[in-house]
């Protein structure tokens, strides 16, 4: 088969050997990051107990368990990403320093403990703006995905008579709809203020940047916002933010985007790209942990506090015949307001008086959970250690070889098709993976009774996704051995040919 990817000119035969793979992985002076991460054993996913096992990870802190090939394939970080070695460390610190200083370690910073509660939402800002290419005023790790969908929709969703429409992507993830309905229905209009961008046809499952732009120009003179997704959380798309954002604001549409897959996963440039506002979670590519306090993105033009004349005539106040003044009121976006998003200097005062943090920090509500900042952290202190642009590199390379074993399915046809983009720049870490009807509940029983975990999404498809920060080309390799034999297992089941697997009840292979 003919190879024009990242490894052309290279024989199938060797490409397809796992003296191939390591070798790709001893060449790779990022696969050290390896280490930095709890790899689950085959033996702890099968465990029904709580915890490890003996002698597997919990004593192991080298990122080997001695026997490599105990250790589990692991292409899930796409649903949730394992967690940094440091952790538990890090966790353990803010514990004992809530036990130990009870409310000063809000304020203290005590040597070899980790920021003052007060002040971390602050440490992490940098950090933060250097994965998605943004200032660090432009950027507050906060509350969670959806409900700062809300928050920033709360501000940058003004419908009026001649703007009310939000443009979304017709297969969006559920809680995405759910929110901008709701949001919808919040101004008392009617849900067909809801536009959707659906693929032209069931054999194209992505969409082009050709068939987005038209949508929104369709509905440009009527629409109020729109809300996509960085990365198509089902085909694995990477869209051009750049490119739509451009569009929409050459036709007076604001535009956010839901950066759940894309956050961690490929380098961003927020602020160059004029982004109006973005959301994502922690818990995916980012490893902060299930269900992690969340991030936003506002663009410094949106988030100005500015003193201006509160008399529009800008008329002086005379005070004296010897003395005028202007009175002045705070200006500044129109937003949910919280006591955590009022400026330190007077947060504590209890006045009543809301003056807001200039950037994304003056849209926070309630003071964060410090232990999910601390998760944060220790997984942003990873992410250091390298940067987005050298694991997206890597990335390309690793998401590459998967895709090149996948197109050589020994012994004829694959009983599969890869949905997502084939160009490496229109999609991240993911690969989506189409079976044919009836293969799914034999390949996925197949593969967890092997050590691998992949994310399904029924009726038929797999998400596989190599993250670039711990997976390895071997775990690639590992991986295809398995699948391939898991998928010949399934074929050839008794009942296949599009029907369910043998063993399979009805009632599962239906759904």
């Amino acid at each position: 088969m003919p190879n024009t990817g990242p490894f052309a000119g290279i024989q199938d035969v060797e490409l397809c050997s796992e003296t191939f793979a390591k070798k790709e992985d001893e060449k790779d002076k990022l696969s050290e990051l390896r280490k930095e991460f709890v790899i689950p054993s085959k033996r702890d996913l099968k465990n029904k107990k709580f915890g490890f096992q003996h002698g597997t990870s919990k004593e192991n802190t080298s990122g080997s368990t001695g026997d490599r090939n105990e250790e589990s394939i692991y292409f899930c970080g796409n649903s949730l990403g394992l967690q940094p070695r440091r952790t538990k460390e890090y966790v353990n610190r803010y514990l004992d320093t809530w036990a130990s200083k009870g409310v000063f370690g809000h304020f203290t910073d005590y040597e070899g403990g980790l920021p003052p509660w007060l002040h971390v939402d602050e440490a992490i800002k940098e950090q933060t703006a250097k994965i998605v290419g943004a200032l660090p005023t432009e950027v507050v790790v906060m509350e969670t995905l959806t409900a700062n969908l809300h928050l920033l929709m709360s501000s940058f969703y003004r419908p009026n008579k001649d703007r009310w429409k939000i443009i979304i992507e017709g297969k969006a993830f559920p809680s995405d709809h759910y929110a901008t309905l709701s949001q919808i229905a919040h101004h008392n209009l009617d849900p067909s203020a809801l536009i959707t961008i659906d693929p032209p046809s069931a054999s194209a499952p992505y969409l082009s940047n050709e068939h987005i732009l038209s949508v929104i120009s369709e509905h440009a003179a009527t629409t109020a916002l729109v809300l996509l997704p960085g990365i198509q959380f089902y085909s694995g798309q990477f869209f051009d933010i750049e490119l739509i954002t451009r569009h929409c604001q050459s036709l007076g549409i604001t535009v956010g985007w839901d950066l759940a897959h894309a956050v961690g996963n490929v380098p961003l440039k927020l602020h160059d790209w004029n982004v109006d506002f973005a959301a994502w979670c922690n818990y995916k590519y980012m490893n902060g942990g299930p269900g992690v306090i969340g991030g936003l993105f506002v663009h410094e033009r949106h988030g100005k506090v500015e003193q201006v004349p509160s008399n529009p005539s800008n008329t002086p106040n005379t005070q004296s015949p010897s003395t005028s003044t202007t009175e002045t009121t705070l200006s500044y976006r129109p937003r949910l307001s919280g006591w955590w998003g009022s400026d330190k200097s007077s947060r504590f005062r209890m006045d009543n008086i809301f003056v807001p943090i200039p950037g994304a920090s003056g849209f926070q509500l309630s003071n964060p959970s410090a232990l999910d900042m601390t998760s944060v952290m220790a997984s942003l202190d990873v992410f250091s250690l390298t940067t987005m642009d050298a694991l997206r590199q890597r990335s390309l390379r690793l998401t590459g070889y998967l895709e090149a074993r996948l197109l050589r399915y020994p012994g004829g046809a694959p009983p599969y098709t890869i949905i997502t983009p084939a160009n490496p720049a229109e999609r991240g870490a993911q690969l989506s993976v189409l079976l044919k009807p009836g293969l799914l509940d034999s390949v996925l029983h197949h593969l967890e009774e092997n050590g691998v975990v992949v994310d399904e999404r029924k009726p038929d498809v797999l998400r596989i996704a190599p993250a670039p920060l711990y997976n390895s080309f071997l775990d690639v390799h590992r991986f295809i051995v398995i699948f391939h034999e898991a998928c010949r297992k399934a074929v050839g089941a008794p009942g296949q040919g599009g029907k369910h697997s043998e063993g399979v009840p009805e009632a599962i292979a239906a759904t």
